[in-house]
């Protein structure tokens, strides 16, 4: 890791480090990480290590509704097809040195199923969401969580990742390209304008861009070679909770209109058909000749 205000590299105060009466091991959830010209971060004693210059835009963090709901939808099951494909493209695209980054990784849960595949990697979680984080610090040993905001620059050593993930989070394209190997690769997973239309027509969510393939390739292209891009369907059938939690957790439940979510939810069905349609690109850093 890098300081966040000077760029200086990060490094464990071993001095700040307790240890439990009667234990053989340190606890780390109390370490102090500085650089040299003095900054230090704490551990928080929820897990993550907490990486902001100043203050950060907390209207783009995920609420804790928000962060339960995500949990609940992924864990039912519903985007196990995704989380499949990220861990084969990953598994057939990493070089053999570096770290796994999950940028917006939420509650870690993608980089969980990554991770699993790639059993001799660590991982490092980025996100801007405590309540997120707390989760992601708790969700696999070889995971670690780091509050910082994905907008900017990214609290990571130049080269230091050898795969990145991205799903339906921001990014920083120059800031990805930095920090990853130039043998590295980049997976990124996109909703297209039939990602689960048929709920967001019933409950009146906001709609995926059409342009956004092209706004996504603007964005990447100055830095990004893409190597290849598929794009995974899969049906799902939803109960009325899926249905809700899936409504907050993506963009329409960051300003919901609650009230018109709560008069619209009667009127859905038992079980609601709906289609889950996503493309996933798979990028390397542009040489820099």
């Amino acid at each position: 890791m890098r300081c966040p205000h000077c760029a200086a590299p990060l490094r464990l105060d071993r001095s700040a480090l307790r240890s439990d009466r009667g234990a053989a091991a340190l606890r780390l959830d109390r370490g102090v990480l500085r650089c040299e010209r003095g900054h230090s971060f704490d551990l928080a004693r929820q897990g993550y290590l907490a990486l902001l210059p100043g203050d950060p835009r907390l209207g783009t963090a995920d609420s804790a509704e928000m962060v339960a709901a995500r949990e609940a939808f992924l864990a039912a099951g519903h985007l196990d097809p995704l989380a499949e494909a990220l861990a084969d493209e990953a598994a057939r695209a990493i070089p053999p040195d570096g770290y796994v980054l999950d940028v917006g990784a939420g509650t870690g849960w993608y980089a969980v199923r990554v991770l699993d595949r790639l059993r001799e990697r660590f991982g490092i979680a980025l996100d801007l969401s405590r309540h997120a984080l707390r989760r992601a610090a708790r969700a696999h040993p070889r995971l670690s969580a780091v509050r910082c905001d994905v907008w900017g620059a990214l609290p990571l050593r130049d080269g230091a990742a050898a795969l990145a993930i991205n799903v339906f989070a921001p990014r920083n394209p120059g800031e990805l390209a930095r920090v990853l190997r130039p043998d590295g690769a980049l997976l990124v997973a996109t909703p297209t304008d039939r990602h689960l239309g048929e709920l967001v027509s019933a409950l009146g969510l906001l709609q995926v861009d059409a342009r956004k393939p092209q706004r996504l390739a603007e964005q990447l292209d100055p830095h990004f070679v893409r190597l290849h891009e598929r794009e995974l369907t899969w049906p799902l059938r939803l109960d009325r909770t899926d249905a809700r939690n899936a409504a907050l957790m993506g963009p329409s439940g960051a300003h919901p209109d609650r009230v018109d979510l709560d008069a619209r939810m009667p009127a859905l069905p038992d079980a609601i058909a709906v289609t889950a349609a996503v493309t996933l690109g798979i990028y390397m850093p542009r040489g820099t000749g």
